[in-house]
Parts: structure tokens; C-alpha cells; sequence
């Protein structure tokens, strides 16, 4: 046989072979079911990293760490009266009171108060048994309205105002219409009203 036979004749059996080694067992699902995994099914698959939710909170982790944080401040106390409850302090000798039948030139008759949650200021309510006290030879009362400016007036005209508003709590007529009851009164060291701000009411 010549070298060049020799040579086609090698090239033809290598070259089936070849295709003998390309036609291998089939590695479908089918058959091998004890085959071990391939690397690319067998590597986990890398998953996004979670935020836990906080705990007892009820709800889902959220991907990605985008969790929100927890609401930091504190809900408001239950219970609590809303609106305006307290006064605001006042001079020593002055305290809010609500004034009472029988006062007279000579005499003024209230009753102390006590705070009372209000929707715009605070408000006053009258408790306890009527007082009296003696009115200061120089005494003076200022009526307030929210229709004209504060107004000075005598000691007869502001108790004529006061006994006007005891008969008819809800007088409406001219521009200081009656202020609920709620009076400051000034007292002095002897136990005189020395001074009378009405205040006024919307």
C-alpha cells in the first residue's frame, strides 16, 4: 500500500472515531435519574438580600432591604382633654370669678370658678357657695365686646351691667352684650374689689 493510501485510510478512521465519540449516551431527564447534577443546575441562585420585618409588626419582609423604619414618635396619650383647659397665670390679688344676684354698689356677690376645657379659650364655671365682697370707694370696671373697643366705666354703671346680664344671661342689645358671667376681679390686701375686667365673648 502506497504512503498516500496509508494516509487517506488513516484520516477516514480517525475521522469516525471522531463522530463515534460525538454519539454518546443521551443525559436527558428520561434516563439517568442517579446522574449527578450539572454545575449550572446544581449552584444555588443568588437571591436579593431581605430586610426582616420588625417583629410582631405583622407584615411581610420587603425585598431588597427597603424596608421602612418603624414611626419614632410617640402616639398621643388616649383620654386627654383637647381644646383650651388652663388659664393663663395671673398678678397675685386677681382671679376670675362669676358674679352673683344681690351685688350692689356696695357689694359684689360671686362665686369662685374653675377651668373648663373650651373649644376656642378656656372656660369658666361657677362653684362653691356665693361670697361677698366690699367695693373700694375708687373702684372701676372695664366691659369688653369683640364688636368695639374695651370700655371704662363707673362703679354704678358697671353694676347696673352686671345685674342687667344676671336677669337676662343672653342680652344681645348694644355693643357689650353680656360676657357669660366671666369676670377678673382685683382684690386688695383689706379684702376690697378694687377692679372688674368683663370678659368678652364671641
Amino acid at each position: 500500500m502506497s504512503a498516500s493510501r496509508r494516509l487517506l485510510a488513516t484520516a477516514l478512521v480517525a475521522t469516525a472515531a471522531f463522530g463515534l465519540a460525538a454519539c454518546g449516551p443521551d443525559d436527558s431527564s428520561d434516563q439517568g435519574a442517579g446522574s449527578a447534577p450539572t454545575a449550572a443546575t446544581a449552584a444555588p441562585t443568588a437571591a436579593a438580600p431581605t430586610t426582616a420585618a420588625p417583629a410582631g409588626s405583622g407584615k411581610p419582609a420587603a425585598p431588597g432591604g427597603t424596608a421602612k423604619p418603624a414611626p419614632s414618635g410617640t402616639p398621643a396619650a388616649s383620654g386627654e382633654p383637647e381644646g383650651f383647659c388652663t388659664h393663663g397665670p395671673l398678678p397675685a390679688g386677681q382671679k376670675w370669678i362669676y358674679p352673683g344676684k344681690g351685688t350692689t354698689a356696695a357689694t359684689l356677690v360671686y362665686k369662685d370658678t374653675k377651668d373648663v376645657c373650651g373649644v376656642n379659650d378656656v372656660g369658666f364655671e361657677p362653684v362653691g357657695a356665693d361670697k361677698t365682697a366690699a367695693f373700694a370707694p375708687t373702684a372701676k370696671g372695664h366691659l369688653s365686646s369683640v364688636l368695639a373697643p374695651p370700655k371704662d366705666v363707673n362703679l354704678a354703671d358697671l353694676v347696673k351691667h352686671i345685674n342687667e346680664c344676671i336677669a337676662t344671661p343672653h342680652n344681645e342689645k348694644g355693643s357689650y352684650p353680656c360676657s357669660s358671667g366671666d369676670y377678673k376681679v382685683a382684690i386688695d390686701a383689706s379684702g376690697k374689689v378694687t377692679e372688674l375686667w368683663e370678659r368678652a365673648h364671641s
